[in-house]
């Protein structure tokens, strides 16, 4: 069981939008499928990994303005519409119901969840699992202390060090050089050109990092310049000056006047019952 259970909100979020069907609405037609599906997809996940201490990261900035500056296309189909119409009044409903419950929210302004992750990762003692669908969090998987739950059609896979060398023919910890060189069309990184997956473990397992790579000069200089910039945008941000929640509360729900109101208003008492006795379950 993990000591940390580290929730990416956003992908959750996403996730609980497109796989609960949007004829749940509560009693006064609003629609509440992506509250529903997230408040049950929090309860699965802590009945089913048991952790010690939970928190849920929030993107406060979906498109950086300091990442777009290095790399132009950075996640550029998020400029047209970054939250589907029918999800954005959906996403304080959220906030709320984690903060009724005693579900600590983090975020910080310029920054996308994957940093606070990222992070918390180097603050909080381990064993560390992260509820991600972000590819760039395999970068910081460390042997069996931090590892990812990455949801897949058969349910959530656990890639640790072993599973990232298993798919990716590279070094566990390899991961983020290995992204930045083959690129990533979902978050708009070009990579580099004739620059494939096999390439890039190549690559990747014969200079050990990009950093590696541009020592020995390998690349022609306008490779070598997107090079710079990636490895400064593709990483999630490690050191960002956030402080540790407490990950847990001495009863659940915490706010159990306004969990019952909230439950009420949109019709979630079962989904927010399920997760109260899911917390009230963890370890200590």
């Amino acid at each position: 069981m993990p000591e940390w259970l580290l929730v990416d909100g956003s992908s959750l979020i996403f996730r609980a939008f497109y796989g609960v069907p949007q004829t749940n609405r509560a009693p006064d037609g609003t629609l509440i499928n992506a509250v529903r599906g997230f408040l049950d997809r929090m309860a699965t996940l802590i009945n089913e990994r048991k952790p010690r201490h939970v928190a849920v990261t929030t993107d406060e900035d979906w498109r950086p303005d300091w990442r777009v500056e290095l790399i132009p296309s950075y996640k550029e189909h998020r400029t047209g519409e970054p939250v589907p119409h029918a999800l954005e009044p959906q996403m304080p409903v959220i906030m709320e119901a984690l903060a009724a419950v005693g579900v600590d929210a983090v975020g910080l302004e310029d920054y996308e969840a994957e940093d606070i992750i990222a992070s918390l990762v180097t603050k909080v003692a381990p064993p560390i699992e992260i509820a991600s669908g972000d590819r760039d969090l395999f970068s910081l998987i460390r042997d069996r202390e931090v590892v990812v739950l990455y949801p897949e059609k058969a349910g959530l896979a656990y890639v640790d060090e072993d599973e990232v060398a298993r798919r990716y023919s590279i070094p566990g910890r390899a991961y983020g050089d290995f992204a930045i060189l083959r690129g990533d069309p979902s978050d708009g990184l070009p990579g580099l050109a004739g620059v494939g997956a096999k390439k890039a473990a190549d690559l990747v397992r014969r200079y050990g990092s990009v950093q590696g790579m541009l020592d020995a000069g390998v690349f022609r200089s306008a490779d070598a310049e997107y090079l710079e910039k990636a490895q400064k945008v593709v990483p999630p941000v490690s050191d960002l000056k956030i402080k540790v929640p407490r990950g847990r509360r001495a009863r659940y729900p915490e706010h159990p006047k306004k969990v019952e109101d909230l439950g009420t208003r949109y019709g979630v008492t079962g989904s927010f019952k399920r997760l109260s006795d899911a917390l009230s379950k963890m370890p200590k």
